[in-house]
């Protein structure tokens, strides 16, 4: 028995993170591969058996595992976000949701021949969309705009909404009358408003009081605020079913916004929590679908997806941005995505353990049903979204543009010679003057802080692919490279190397708090201020059979430092200490050369 179960979780941890790892490879949306392995793991083979594995186990974990990404979608959401989309995000969550409800649900009466009841717990089960599919998509496609912002606080605050609809909507089918249903249904959505939201407040002011007057030492605040965050969600949800939900996101809402301690830490620890409970839970849920109920799915199905997709989000997304000033392209971009997550998957499997008690008609299609709709928004939401941002201009396939950190003339320099070859630029500096002298060269500035919230609140990043520290400051250009890591990866973030690093001097900033060093060797920002000064310009060579690389090396040797390379398709790539790159002819070099006669 020991080995069976420990083959089961080895087995869980294995799919999730393989499938995760070959999505990143392959650039597809990860949860389409998610579900791929969870299929094969489990109805195709046999190999995984979760109510085997878990037994009544299964539910309270995906129940906690859910409320936890919510939680860390909650720290993702900035109040001040809201206020130029938040008409429409608030549009959206009501009147865009109840149109998704009654439109899917006569879908499902109409096409599928579902009863009454049914019709109504599977719309409302198709109303939530989720973080775990929107977030990794925003974050692959980098929208331009307001539709990133619209759609992450969509995506986020309709989960707990949708939830909660669908349990009104499912007790009110095991109650049966009406009258007593509907009134049971306005109870319960003021009971879960209140549980919900007040468990969440006083849950964050608990985590918040105990971080300010130091009464947990830093290595037990992730654990404190995480028992915090399971005890709410689970008193939230006996005093009222699914508000735990609500509890979790409105906890992770407070804590996001406010001014009085510092939780990055919280965020960065739940930020990596998420990434295993999402790609766990989709494997998880995905190999307990059974083959036999896959085949009762007709071609009504498509039919039914097909409303889903062409009709229910386009009238919600018009009806909830009937009077904002979005323009037509950022309103097509919200009709093409709306992909269902975890959540539905999550509650249309506890529903369908408890509906197996009744004699419902079509009772087991709902799990299955459930699923092909998740695997096909996805799938089309997915894979069409990208290009669609594209097509309408709201986002770049491959940014490639450069957010600078110094505005000091061999930083401009560098950024001329980069806005020259057509890369977006952004200088980004706290020394007026300097930021002055690059406004009237024609480059791209903002004058503030890199580490300030400021920044982060007004600087629109669409374009930008990378960021270089280049400051003279080691800890600054340290603390600019840990800050946008998660923005653009830990691959594309990039600083000078400190003064005495390579030498071993132990007061240089350690190996883990620091970018991938620029330019290679011994480049810091003193040995190319003395190349700059020395009268070294920025030049760009067009390498060529007859001018290649070594030619090139064996003209200037080391009167050259090589920074860019602009291949044939247009991507920069960098030189760094860590990687040898290999200029071929065809490509443009980018470098800091003293002529000759210099």
């Amino acid at each position: 028995m020991y080995e069976h179960l420990l083959v089961g979780l080895a087995c869980i941890i294995a799919f999730a993170i393989g499938a995760s790892w070959l999505a990143w490879r392959l650039r597809l949306p990860s949860i389409l591969l998610l579900l791929l392995f969870g299929f094969v793991a489990g109805p195709a083979t046999g190999i995984l058996k979760p109510d085997e594995l878990f037994g009544d186990l299964l539910s309270p974990i995906v129940s906690l595992s859910v409320a936890i990404i919510l939680f860390e979608g909650g720290l993702s959401l900035r109040v001040k976000e809201l206020r130029e989309v938040g008409n429409v995000v608030r549009n959206l969550v009501s009147i865009g949701a109840l149109a998704t409800w009654i439109i899917v649900a006569g879908a499902a009466h109409l096409i599928l021949d579902f009863g009454f009841e049914m019709s109504l717990l599977l719309g409302a089960i198709m109303v939530v969309t989720g973080p775990t599919v929107i977030v990794p998509l925003l974050r692959h496609i980098r929208p331009i705009g307001q539709v990133g912002t619209i759609l992450k606080w969509e995506g986020i605050v309709i989960d707990p909404i949708g939830a909660m609809l669908a349990v009104l909507v499912f007790e009110g089918i095991l109650i049966g009358e009406l009258q007593h249903a509907a009134t049971m249904a306005a109870i319960g959505i003021g009971k879960t408003i209140a549980i919900g939201g007040i468990f969440g407040v006083v849950s964050a002011a608990i985590v918040i009081m105990l971080m300010r007057k130091f009464w947990v030492p830093d290595f037990l605040q992730n654990a404190m605020a995480l028992m915090i965050l399971v005890v709410s969600f689970t008193a939230s949800n006996l005093l009222q079913p699914e508000s735990g939900l609500l509890t979790s996101t409105v906890m992770g809402i407070v804590l996001a916004n406010q001014r009085v301690v510092h939780v990055k830490d919280i965020i960065e620890f739940k930020e990596n929590l998420r990434v295993l409970l999402i790609s766990g839970l989709f494997v998880l849920l995905a190999a307990r679908v059974h083959i036999e109920d896959l085949g009762k799915i007709g071609l009504g199905t498509i039919a039914f997806l097909a409303i889903v997709i062409f009709v229910a989000r386009p009238v919600s997304v018009a009806i909830s941005t009937f009077s904002s000033a979005l323009d037509w392209r950022e309103r097509f971009f919200l009709c093409c995505m709306a992909p269902r997550g975890i959540v539905a998957a999550a509650i249309s499997s506890v529903f369908a353990l408890r509906l197996a008690e009744t004699d419902l008609p079509h009772m087991d299609l709902l799990v299955p049903l459930t699923f092909v709709a998740i695997v096909s928004t996805v799938a089309i939401y997915g894979l069409a979204a990208s290009p669609v941002a594209r097509w309408l201009n709201l986002a770049e396939p491959n940014p490639q543009g450069v957010l600078i950190v110094g505005a000091h003339p061999l930083a401009r320099a560098i950024a001329r010679a980069l806005q020259e070859a057509d890369y977006n630029v952004l200088l980004v500096d706290t020394n007026r003057s300097e930021i002055y002298r690059a406004r009237l060269e024609g480059l791209p500035t903002f004058h503030a802080s890199i580490l300030s919230d400021y920044f982060l609140d007004k600087v629109n990043l669409g374009g930008m692919g990378r960021i270089m520290a280049l400051t003279s400051n080691d800890e600054i250009n340290s603390f600019s490279v840990l800050q946008f890591e998660e923005v653009f990866g830990r691959a594309e973030v990039y600083q000078l190397i400190a003064e005495g690093e390579e030498k071993g001097n132990r007061e240089t900033i350690a190996h883990h708090l620091h970018g991938r060093h620029l330019f290679g060797s011994g480049m810091t920002y003193y040995a190319l201020q003395e190349h700059f000064m020395a009268g070294a310009k920025i030049k760009k060579n067009r390498l060529t059979e007859e001018f290649d690389y070594d030619a090139f090396r064996e003209m200037y040797g080391d009167n050259a430092i090589p920074l860019f390379l602009i291949d044939k398709d247009g991507d920069l790539r960098v030189f760094t200490t860590d990687v040898i790159l290999s200029p071929k002819p065809g490509q443009t070099l980018i470098s800091l050369t003293r002529e000759l006669n210099a």
